[in-house]
Protein backbone atom coordinates (compact mmCIF):
# COMPACT_ATOMS: atom_id res chain seq x y z
CA UNK A 1 0.00 0.00 0.00
CA UNK A 2 1.85 3.09 -1.08
CA UNK A 3 0.66 6.41 0.36
CA UNK A 4 1.10 8.22 -3.25
CA UNK A 5 2.17 6.74 -6.62
CA UNK A 6 2.98 9.36 -9.92
CA UNK A 7 1.66 8.04 -13.11
CA UNK A 8 3.42 9.58 -16.39
CA UNK A 9 6.53 9.35 -18.23
CA UNK A 10 9.57 9.93 -16.78
CA UNK A 11 11.66 12.54 -19.51
CA UNK A 12 15.12 13.56 -20.67
CA UNK A 13 15.50 17.51 -20.36
CA UNK A 14 17.41 19.79 -21.75
CA UNK A 15 17.35 22.78 -19.74
CA UNK A 16 18.62 26.57 -21.14
CA UNK A 17 18.92 29.16 -18.76
CA UNK A 18 20.04 32.76 -19.25
CA UNK A 19 22.39 32.23 -15.85
CA UNK A 20 24.47 29.60 -17.99
CA UNK A 21 26.08 29.35 -21.28
CA UNK A 22 25.79 25.67 -21.62
CA UNK A 23 22.37 23.99 -21.63
CA UNK A 24 21.70 21.41 -18.33
CA UNK A 25 20.61 18.09 -19.44
CA UNK A 26 18.78 16.09 -16.54
CA UNK A 27 16.20 13.67 -15.65
CA UNK A 28 12.61 15.53 -16.03
CA UNK A 29 8.77 14.55 -15.84
CA UNK A 30 6.04 15.63 -13.84
CA UNK A 31 6.01 12.11 -12.03
CA UNK A 32 9.76 12.80 -11.19
CA UNK A 33 9.48 16.12 -9.55
CA UNK A 34 6.00 14.72 -7.70
CA UNK A 35 7.71 11.35 -6.77
CA UNK A 36 11.03 13.00 -4.95
CA UNK A 37 8.51 15.70 -3.05
CA UNK A 38 6.64 13.35 -1.55
CA UNK A 39 8.91 10.68 -0.97
CA UNK A 40 11.28 13.69 0.95
CA UNK A 41 8.55 13.80 3.04
CA UNK A 42 8.81 10.56 4.11
CA UNK A 43 6.01 9.34 1.95
CA UNK A 44 5.66 5.69 0.45
CA UNK A 45 6.01 6.34 -3.03
CA UNK A 46 6.13 4.76 -6.43
CA UNK A 47 6.43 5.62 -10.27
CA UNK A 48 4.23 4.09 -13.20
CA UNK A 49 5.98 5.24 -16.26
CA UNK A 50 7.18 4.27 -19.57
CA UNK A 51 10.96 5.29 -21.03
CA UNK A 52 13.15 4.66 -24.11
CA UNK A 53 16.65 2.12 -24.36
CA UNK A 54 18.48 5.77 -23.42
CA UNK A 55 17.43 6.47 -20.11
CA UNK A 56 20.48 6.75 -18.33
CA UNK A 57 20.76 4.39 -15.44
CA UNK A 58 22.32 7.18 -13.16
CA UNK A 59 18.94 8.57 -13.33
CA UNK A 60 16.91 5.02 -11.84
CA UNK A 61 19.81 4.85 -9.20
CA UNK A 62 19.11 8.51 -8.29
CA UNK A 63 15.00 7.82 -7.85
CA UNK A 64 16.10 4.57 -6.37
CA UNK A 65 18.38 6.36 -3.58
CA UNK A 66 15.36 8.73 -3.10
CA UNK A 67 13.57 5.83 -1.43
CA UNK A 68 10.99 5.57 -5.11
CA UNK A 69 9.30 1.99 -6.34
CA UNK A 70 10.47 1.51 -9.47
CA UNK A 71 8.34 -1.66 -10.19
CA UNK A 72 6.19 0.12 -12.22
CA UNK A 73 9.40 1.66 -14.85
CA UNK A 74 9.52 -0.25 -17.53
CA UNK A 75 12.07 0.10 -20.16
CA UNK A 76 11.44 -0.46 -23.98
CA UNK A 77 14.05 -1.50 -26.19
CA UNK A 78 14.68 0.41 -29.64
CA UNK A 79 12.11 3.37 -27.96
CA UNK A 80 13.82 6.81 -27.13
CA UNK A 81 12.80 8.26 -23.87
CA UNK A 82 10.60 11.46 -23.85
CA UNK A 83 12.49 14.42 -24.19
CA UNK A 84 11.78 18.41 -23.90
CA UNK A 85 13.84 21.33 -24.39
CA UNK A 86 13.49 24.03 -22.09
CA UNK A 87 14.56 27.47 -23.24
CA UNK A 88 13.85 30.09 -20.16
CA UNK A 89 13.82 34.07 -21.11
CA UNK A 90 16.01 36.43 -19.44
CA UNK A 91 14.26 36.83 -15.74
CA UNK A 92 12.29 33.51 -16.12
CA UNK A 93 9.19 34.48 -16.25
CA UNK A 94 8.20 32.75 -19.32
CA UNK A 95 9.80 29.82 -21.59
CA UNK A 96 9.34 28.00 -24.76
CA UNK A 97 8.80 24.21 -24.57
CA UNK A 98 10.10 21.64 -27.37
CA UNK A 99 9.38 17.84 -27.90
CA UNK A 100 12.30 16.32 -28.75
CA UNK A 101 11.47 12.62 -28.95
CA UNK A 102 8.39 10.60 -27.40
CA UNK A 103 8.25 7.32 -25.58
CA UNK A 104 5.59 5.11 -26.56
CA UNK A 105 2.01 5.67 -24.57
CA UNK A 106 1.16 3.60 -21.29
CA UNK A 107 -2.06 1.23 -21.07
CA UNK A 108 -3.37 -0.60 -19.00
CA UNK A 109 -1.38 -3.53 -19.09
CA UNK A 110 1.43 -1.32 -18.17
CA UNK A 111 -0.41 -1.14 -14.75
CA UNK A 112 0.86 -3.72 -11.61
CA UNK A 113 -2.29 -5.42 -10.72
CA UNK A 114 -1.21 -5.24 -7.41
CA UNK A 115 -1.09 -1.83 -7.49
CA UNK A 116 -2.99 0.15 -4.32
CA UNK A 117 -2.12 3.42 -3.20
CA UNK A 118 -4.02 5.95 -0.90
CA UNK A 119 -3.45 8.91 -3.59
CA UNK A 120 -2.65 8.18 -7.37
CA UNK A 121 -1.36 11.33 -9.19
CA UNK A 122 -2.17 10.82 -13.05
CA UNK A 123 0.42 13.58 -14.65
CA UNK A 124 0.65 12.98 -18.50
CA UNK A 125 3.66 15.06 -20.18
CA UNK A 126 2.55 14.38 -23.89
CA UNK A 127 -0.59 12.52 -23.96
CA UNK A 128 0.81 9.12 -22.52
CA UNK A 129 -2.48 7.92 -20.73
CA UNK A 130 -5.54 7.38 -21.88
CA UNK A 131 -9.15 7.58 -20.27
CA UNK A 132 -9.25 3.72 -19.52
CA UNK A 133 -5.62 3.51 -17.85
CA UNK A 134 -6.90 6.52 -15.94
CA UNK A 135 -10.81 4.56 -15.46
CA UNK A 136 -8.72 1.64 -14.10
CA UNK A 137 -6.36 3.60 -11.82
CA UNK A 138 -9.66 4.74 -10.79
CA UNK A 139 -10.47 1.75 -8.79
CA UNK A 140 -6.88 1.17 -7.31
CA UNK A 141 -6.88 4.52 -5.00
CA UNK A 142 -8.79 6.05 -2.05
CA UNK A 143 -8.02 9.31 -4.40
CA UNK A 144 -7.37 10.38 -7.61
CA UNK A 145 -5.38 13.22 -8.23
CA UNK A 146 -4.96 14.94 -12.27
CA UNK A 147 -2.44 17.00 -13.37
CA UNK A 148 -3.62 17.63 -16.96
CA UNK A 149 -1.03 19.20 -18.68
CA UNK A 150 0.00 16.82 -20.89
CA UNK A 151 -3.85 16.48 -22.26
CA UNK A 152 -3.34 20.11 -23.56
CA UNK A 153 -0.49 20.04 -25.49
CA UNK A 154 -0.43 20.20 -28.88
CA UNK A 155 2.99 20.60 -31.41
CA UNK A 156 3.55 22.61 -34.34
CA UNK A 157 6.08 21.32 -37.26
CA UNK A 158 9.04 22.17 -35.01
CA UNK A 159 7.60 20.19 -32.30
CA UNK A 160 7.11 23.39 -30.24
CA UNK A 161 4.38 23.16 -27.32
CA UNK A 162 1.08 25.00 -27.53
CA UNK A 163 -1.76 25.05 -25.81
CA UNK A 164 -4.65 23.32 -26.91
CA UNK A 165 -8.14 21.82 -25.61
CA UNK A 166 -9.37 18.99 -23.63
CA UNK A 167 -10.03 16.60 -25.94
CA UNK A 168 -11.99 13.95 -23.99
CA UNK A 169 -13.79 16.37 -20.30
CA UNK A 170 -15.04 12.51 -19.43
CA UNK A 171 -11.96 12.34 -17.84
CA UNK A 172 -12.98 14.60 -15.08
CA UNK A 173 -15.78 13.05 -13.64
CA UNK A 174 -12.81 10.40 -12.66
CA UNK A 175 -11.04 13.29 -10.72
CA UNK A 176 -11.13 14.09 -7.03
CA UNK A 177 -8.27 16.40 -6.96
CA UNK A 178 -6.76 18.64 -9.78
CA UNK A 179 -4.17 21.10 -10.62
CA UNK A 180 -2.90 23.32 -13.36
CA UNK A 181 -1.87 26.38 -14.30
CA UNK A 182 -3.86 28.91 -14.66
CA UNK A 183 -3.57 28.48 -18.47
CA UNK A 184 -4.32 24.97 -18.77
CA UNK A 185 -7.60 25.35 -16.15
CA UNK A 186 -8.84 28.08 -19.00
CA UNK A 187 -8.18 25.39 -21.84
CA UNK A 188 -9.51 22.94 -19.63
CA UNK A 189 -12.69 24.19 -18.70
CA UNK A 190 -13.14 27.26 -21.91
CA UNK A 191 -13.61 29.43 -19.33
CA UNK A 192 -11.72 32.96 -18.93
CA UNK A 193 -12.62 33.67 -15.43
CA UNK A 194 -11.06 31.91 -12.79
CA UNK A 195 -13.41 31.69 -10.65
CA UNK A 196 -15.95 30.15 -13.03
CA UNK A 197 -13.10 27.50 -14.25
CA UNK A 198 -12.78 26.55 -10.68
CA UNK A 199 -16.88 26.05 -10.05
CA UNK A 200 -16.62 23.92 -13.13
CA UNK A 201 -14.53 21.54 -12.00
CA UNK A 202 -16.22 21.01 -9.08
CA UNK A 203 -19.79 20.29 -10.99
CA UNK A 204 -17.43 17.74 -12.60
CA UNK A 205 -17.62 16.18 -9.23
CA UNK A 206 -13.78 17.40 -8.52
CA UNK A 207 -13.77 17.81 -4.71
CA UNK A 208 -9.98 19.95 -4.75
CA UNK A 209 -8.93 22.21 -6.99
CA UNK A 210 -5.77 23.83 -7.13
CA UNK A 211 -4.66 26.05 -9.78
CA UNK A 212 -0.65 27.73 -9.34
CA UNK A 213 -0.39 30.78 -10.25
CA UNK A 214 3.81 31.31 -9.84
CA UNK A 215 5.03 33.85 -7.62
CA UNK A 216 1.72 34.52 -6.79
CA UNK A 217 1.16 31.71 -5.26
CA UNK A 218 -1.75 29.18 -5.62
CA UNK A 219 -5.16 29.18 -5.37
CA UNK A 220 -6.63 26.27 -3.28
CA UNK A 221 -10.32 25.42 -3.33
CA UNK A 222 -11.85 22.42 -1.27
CA UNK A 223 -15.49 21.67 -1.66
CA UNK A 224 -16.04 24.86 -2.50
CA UNK A 225 -14.01 26.90 -0.08
CA UNK A 226 -11.04 28.90 -1.27
CA UNK A 227 -7.64 29.67 0.36
CA UNK A 228 -5.35 31.87 -1.28
CA UNK A 229 -1.82 30.47 -0.57
CA UNK A 230 1.32 33.15 -1.32
CA UNK A 231 4.31 31.44 -2.57
CA UNK A 232 7.30 30.57 -0.19
CA UNK A 233 10.30 33.30 -0.94
CA UNK A 234 13.08 31.01 -2.36
CA UNK A 235 16.67 31.86 -1.09
CA UNK A 236 17.64 32.63 -4.46
CA UNK A 237 16.01 31.79 -8.32
CA UNK A 238 17.89 29.67 -10.41
CA UNK A 239 15.30 27.50 -12.22
CA UNK A 240 11.61 27.42 -11.64
CA UNK A 241 11.14 23.79 -14.11
CA UNK A 242 8.73 21.60 -11.69
CA UNK A 243 7.96 23.76 -9.38
CA UNK A 244 3.92 23.01 -9.69
CA UNK A 245 4.52 19.42 -9.80
CA UNK A 246 6.51 19.63 -6.46
CA UNK A 247 3.94 22.02 -4.74
CA UNK A 248 1.17 18.73 -5.71
CA UNK A 249 3.74 16.14 -4.59
CA UNK A 250 4.10 17.91 -1.40
CA UNK A 251 0.12 18.64 -1.20
CA UNK A 252 -0.46 14.93 -1.49
CA UNK A 253 2.51 13.71 0.91
CA UNK A 254 0.34 15.56 3.54
CA UNK A 255 -2.91 14.54 2.22
CA UNK A 256 -2.15 10.75 2.38
CA UNK A 257 -1.82 10.93 5.83
CA UNK A 258 -5.23 13.01 6.60
CA UNK A 259 -3.44 16.47 6.97
CA UNK A 260 -5.86 19.21 6.72
CA UNK A 261 -6.29 21.25 2.97
CA UNK A 262 -4.34 24.16 4.79
CA UNK A 263 -1.55 22.59 5.43
CA UNK A 264 -1.91 20.60 2.52
CA UNK A 265 -1.03 23.96 0.72
CA UNK A 266 1.26 25.20 3.11
CA UNK A 267 3.94 22.63 2.87
CA UNK A 268 2.93 22.23 -0.89
CA UNK A 269 4.23 25.92 -1.31
CA UNK A 270 7.04 25.02 1.14
CA UNK A 271 7.97 22.49 -1.00
CA UNK A 272 7.75 24.53 -4.59
CA UNK A 273 10.24 26.99 -2.80
CA UNK A 274 13.24 24.26 -2.50
CA UNK A 275 12.95 23.42 -6.44
CA UNK A 276 13.51 27.03 -7.35
CA UNK A 277 16.80 27.43 -5.75
CA UNK A 278 18.64 24.87 -7.86
CA UNK A 279 18.74 22.73 -11.03
CA UNK A 280 16.33 19.59 -11.52
CA UNK A 281 14.07 17.77 -9.63
CA UNK A 282 16.94 17.06 -6.83
CA UNK A 283 17.09 20.80 -6.01
CA UNK A 284 16.06 19.79 -2.46
CA UNK A 285 15.65 21.20 1.18
CA UNK A 286 14.81 17.70 3.85
CA UNK A 287 11.53 17.04 5.56
CA UNK A 288 12.32 19.17 8.32
CA UNK A 289 13.49 22.41 6.34
CA UNK A 290 9.94 22.10 4.16
CA UNK A 291 8.29 21.58 7.05
CA UNK A 292 9.86 24.78 9.20
CA UNK A 293 8.96 27.30 5.64
CA UNK A 294 5.57 25.46 5.57
CA UNK A 295 4.96 26.98 9.30
CA UNK A 296 6.49 29.64 8.74
CA UNK A 297 4.33 30.71 5.94
CA UNK A 298 0.98 29.82 8.21
CA UNK A 299 2.16 31.82 10.71
CA UNK A 300 2.93 34.95 8.92
CA UNK A 301 0.41 34.80 5.84
CA UNK A 302 -2.41 32.73 6.14
CA UNK A 303 -3.44 32.34 10.10
CA UNK A 304 -3.54 35.77 10.22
Amino acid sequence: MFDVVAIGNLSIDTIRLPSRKVPVVILGGSAAYAAISASRLNARVGVVSKVGDDFPEAYKWWLEQEGINLAGLRKVEDSKTTSFELIYDHDLSDRTLFLKRLAPPLTTNDLPTSLRSRVIHVCPIASEITYDVVETLKHQADALSLDPQGFVRGYDEDGEVQLATLADKSVLELVDIYKSSLDEIRAITDLPDLDSAIKGLHDCGISTVIVTLGSKGAVVSDHGTQYNIPAVEPAKLVDPTGAGDVFIGGFLAEYANDENIMRCACVGAAAASFILEGVGPMSFGDKEQVYQRARDLYEKEIKQ
